[in-house]
Parts: structure tokens; C-alpha cells; sequence
């Protein structure tokens, strides 16, 4: 009888669990690449990732040069960047998916990954980025304020940080590099 409630009670905190996300992981998401393909994120297991929504008319566009450049210094270290075009904010990435994609690499010769365009606010906002923000929102407004938003997350999938707009570059670039030693 003793095993048998301890079963039951093993099952009811796994249910409980799931039902409050607990058991929830960056690696559960799928996501759709810039062709409409849907990608699962437990593909960059075991990897360094910085997940920024994006705009190409925007004042902070030129973070895509440090980007780019911390891709090329880190990407054969085990790290990524997951780049998500959102038009949410002041209509400062329109156009289509192709459109931007080759604006970026036109303009910053963006080699790093550029998915699909979504929504990272509201009733449109995308599970990944409503997971995210469940992670790492301000107490006050978890919402994403601005383009250039960005989620550091470690090898083992946890969401560490979040870095608005306006932090500095090199306070990305250093919380990368101590990840990746």
C-alpha cells in the first residue's frame, strides 16, 4: 500500500510539474527558419545561444557589426546566434523575410542564423519569446520593450540573462566569453 501512494504521489507532482511548466525547456520550442521550415531548438543542444529580435531600420541596426563579429570569433567555440526579425516595434523591419535577410547581408555580412518574422509581444507573440520572457522579465513589464532585446542562454539550455537595447555590446560579448571558457 506504502509503494503505491508513493507512486501516486510521484505521478501527481510529474503532472503538477508539466502543468506549470516546470519541466519546460528552450529545447521544447520549435521555431520556423526563414524558408517557413519548422526547426526544433533541441538541435542546439550543448551550445551557447543569443536569441535578439532584430529590425533592419532601426537606431540599433548597427549592433548587427558586433553581432557578426562575436559570431565569427565564437561560432566555432559552440555558439550561436539566433536572429528573429520582429515589426513590432515602429514598423522598423519591413518587408519580407528574404527582404531583410538580404539587407543583412548586404549591409553586415550576417552569416549567423536568421529565422522567420514574429511577433515577441502580445496575442501573436510567439511561444519561444513568451517562454523567455517568463525566464528573464523585468518585475514590472516582462514584455520586450524595444528591437535588439537579447536572451543569453547556457549549453544546458537555461535562460542566464537578459540584455535590453541599449546595454553595451562588450557586456554581451563578455558574458559569452565567460560562458564559453
Amino acid at each position: 500500500m506504502k509503494k503505491y501512494i508513493i507512486t501516486i504521489a510521484v505521478l501527481m507532482v510529474t503532472i503538477v510539474s508539466a502543468a506549470y511548466g516546470q519541466n519546460e525547456s528552450i529545447y521544447s520550442y520549435k521555431v520556423k527558419d526563414a524558408n517557413g521550415t519548422e526547426v526544433s531548438l533541441e538541435g542546439y543542444k550543448g551550445k551557447v545561444l543569443l536569441i535578439v529580435n532584430t529590425a533592419t531600420r532601426c537606431g540599433f541596426t548597427p549592433q548587427y557589426t558586433q553581432l557578426e563579429e562575436m559570431y565569427e570569433k565564437y561560432s566555432g567555440k559552440g555558439f550561436e546566434i539566433l536572429d528573429f526579425p520582429c515589426n513590432q516595434f515602429g514598423q522598423q523591419a519591413p518587408g519580407t523575410i528574404q527582404e531583410i535577410q538580404e539587407f543583412c547581408t548586404l549591409n553586415y555580412k550576417v552569416k549567423f542564423k536568421q529565422f522567420d518574422k514574429i511577433e515577441v509581444n502580445g496575442e501573436n507573440a510567439i511561444p519561444l519569446y513568451n517562454y523567455l520572457k517568463s525566464k528573464k522579465g523585468n518585475a514590472d513589464n516582462p514584455n520586450i520593450r524595444w528591437n535588439f532585446t537579447k536572451f543569453l542562454i547556457s549549453k544546458d539550455g537555461e535562460v542566464l540573462q537578459r540584455f535590453e537595447p541599449g546595454d553595451s555590446m562588450d557586456k554581451v560579448d563578455a558574458a559569452v566569453a565567460e560562458l564559453l571558457k
